[in-house]
């Protein structure tokens, strides 16, 4: 792909991989008590610990590598790429594999998990190679947008009639006549 941002901006690898870490580990965690609700003997609630927490290090061992991983890669690299991506997906799925305790195992995770994040980085989260973010200012794309696109008054009364603040020219004399015709009442008359 070509460099879409002709800036890179360092990430913070610790801090990300702390977040990414502790957001994985409550996921684990969830998962873990799900598995002890599950099993058929009473292993009460310490079990989410002690027969699943196998689980819980999983998922926060998988979460570290991809996370610092790629953001070592991105800033080593100052690009922030599909490559990147790869690397990181390799490493995570390692991860997975050593947990197996099977190098067969920890190569075809690896390539698995970095086959599937590149891919999915590649494809911008199957939204198309078409739908990168830029760095225009998103209010000033909005306000762009909103004249482009600006209808007249006249048909946002027909549309949607007048009242809750939208109001064609003539309306006070249209209503003082409406509610003269409908109650009787002189609306200029009671105003004076």
């Amino acid at each position: 792909m070509a460099d879409e941002h002709a800036t890179y901006h360092p990430q913070d690898a610790l801090a990300n991989t702390g977040s990414t870490v502790l957001q994985l580990t409550a996921v684990g965690a969830v998962i873990a008590g799900v598995q002890n609700t599950l099993r058929k003997q009473n292993v009460g609630a310490m079990g989410i610990i002690t027969r699943s927490g196998g689980i819980i290090a999983l998922y926060a061992g998988v979460g570290a590598a991809y996370q610092f991983t790629k953001d070592v890669t991105s800033n080593l690299r100052h690009k922030d790429d599909v490559y990147s991506e790869a690397i990181a997906g390799f490493a995570a799925g390692s991860a997975v594999g050593v947990a197996r305790r099977s190098l067969p195992f920890m190569l075809g995770a690896g390539v698995a998990f970095s086959t599937v994040m590149s891919a999915y980085r590649y494809t911008n989260g199957f939204r198309g190679p078409g739908s990168l973010e830029t760095d225009e200012d998103e209010v000033a794309r909005k306000e762009a947008l909103r004249k482009v696109y600006r209808r007249p008054l006249s048909e946002t009364i027909e549309q949607l009639g007048e009242g809750r603040g939208i109001y064609a020219p003539g309306y006070d004399e249209r209503r003082r006549q409406r509610l003269l015709e409908k109650y009787g009442i002189d609306v200029k008359a009671a105003q004076e």
